[in-house]
């Protein structure tokens, strides 16, 4: 009788090793051997939650997180693929006989359904290529529990789910102001202090659907906060390269502004009939927002990012010069400047290799409602007064993709 481990570990090799044209013969195999094990089904499951943690240690030496692997699942496979990799993953400390039971009870599967599951997450992480791992950066001053951190989430909250277009803009306005001085007094700190590290990364998802618009509203909010952002694309994430303080203001205004932008793509009233998906009643579509083409929607995200990033380009210049007048220093502009340098120096280190793209919205009415709802939820006064674009066109190059 073969052991539990060793119908695993072949499954495992199988499914692996298989070409592309073969993948099904090899998951029907090893689901059918799982499934049949004489060792019996606690055995197997033992198994699994032991060859499944070499595999998981094996992708974190290749630079993978686990919050990155969850993104993959979610993106290449099937919601019950994500609830397994969570309980895989899942650090229970406890006996795992039970685990594939308990699992296929939940989703109302057989065995060799949920065997053929396991194998097929199986296959997905184990074919992962090795990736740039994020540097840790220093820590600020105060990390994230900050009270100027929590005053910004704050704010931002307020911002996403009040119906009030003038209250959003004036809490989205403090907010970025906020971040902005917080980021220069943290700057001000870190270079006056002994021994102060350096910039580091962290990645943050961009999910489906309209990725490339998504990656470059994280471009632009990156780039006013004196980060890089590199996209990739077939990972499903960004990652952007500063300091502690900059990806932590990045992450949670990215966060928030796509959710205004979707808010306002929603509900920014019914679109022209050209704006309308292609066979379905127009009417009060665009309060909806599910009859809207798809040319639409990238238009609008495009269009939103491109001005989003006008805006707090200008918000971050003010909140500078306002920050070195009220202080009367001169060291502010040298100090930031060369944390930029730093930041530049350590993203062409982690990825020396990028390509740009340049994305062009093709809906004149989706640029147009992008743009105003860029207007809405950024900034009134001196940065909200950006240069005109002509329209049709994408805001410029999109965030670095590894080449």
């Amino acid at each position: 009788m073969r052991d539990a481990m060793t119908v695993v570990e072949a499954a495992f090799a199988g499914v692996l090793g298989a070409p592309e044209g073969d993948v099904e013969t090899a998951l029907d195999a090893g689901a059918s051997a799982m499934a049949a094990a004489e060792a019996g089904w606690d055995e197997v499951g033992r198994a699994v939650a032991t060859a499944v943690a070499g595999l998981l240690r094996g992708c974190r030496a290749r630079g993978w997180e686990d919050a990155d692997l969850l993104r993959m699942v979610r993106r290449e496979l099937r919601p019950e693929h994500v609830r397994l990799a969570g309980r895989l993953t899942a650090d229970g400390g406890g006996d795992t006989a039970g685990l594939l039971t308990a699992y296929g009870a939940a989703e109302r599967l057989d065995r060799f359904t949920v065997a053929t599951a396991v194998l097929e997450l199986v296959r997905l992480l184990g074919r992962l290529p090795g990736i740039t791992p994020p540097a840790a950066p220093a820590p600020a001053a105060g990390g994230a529990g900050h009270p100027m951190l929590r005053r910004i989430r704050a704010l931002l909250a307020k911002a996403e789910s009040t119906a009030f277009p003038e209250e959003a803009e004036a809490l989205s306005a403090k907010a970025q102001h906020l971040m902005a001085r917080h980021s220069v007094d943290e700057a001000l700190v870190a270079g006056t202090a002994p021994g102060g590290g350096g910039p580091g990364a962290r990645r943050i998802g961009v999910e489906r659907p309209y990725e490339a618009p998504k990656a470059l509203l994280l471009d632009a909010v990156a780039a006013a906060n004196r980060c890089r952002a590199v996209w990739s694309a077939e990972f499903g994430f960004s990652t952007v390269v500063g300091w502690e303080a900059d990806l932590e203001a990045v992450e949670v205004l990215y966060t928030s502004l796509l959710v205004q932008a979707e808010a306002a793509m929603r509900g920014g009233g019914a679109p022209g009939p050209a704006t309308r998906r292609p066979g379905r009643k127009g009417g009060k579509g665009g309060a909806r927002g599910g009859d809207l083409s798809r040319d639409f929607r990238e238009s609008f995200l495009i269009a939103y990012a491109g001005r989003i990033g006008e805006r707090l380009a200008a918000a971050a210049r003010d909140a500078t010069e306002e920050a070195a007048e009220a202080g009367g220093s001169t060291e502010v502009l040298p100090v930031l400047a060369a944390r930029e340098v730093a930041v530049g120096r350590a993203a062409d280190a982690m990825f020396p290799e990028t390509r740009t793209q340049r994305l062009r919205g093709r809906d004149r009415e989706g640029w147009e409602r992008g743009t105003a709802a860029a207007d809405r939820a950024a900034f009134h006064g001196p940065a909200g007064a950006g240069p005109g674009r002509e329209r049709g066109r994408g805001p410029g190059p999109s965030p670095g993709s590894r080449g």
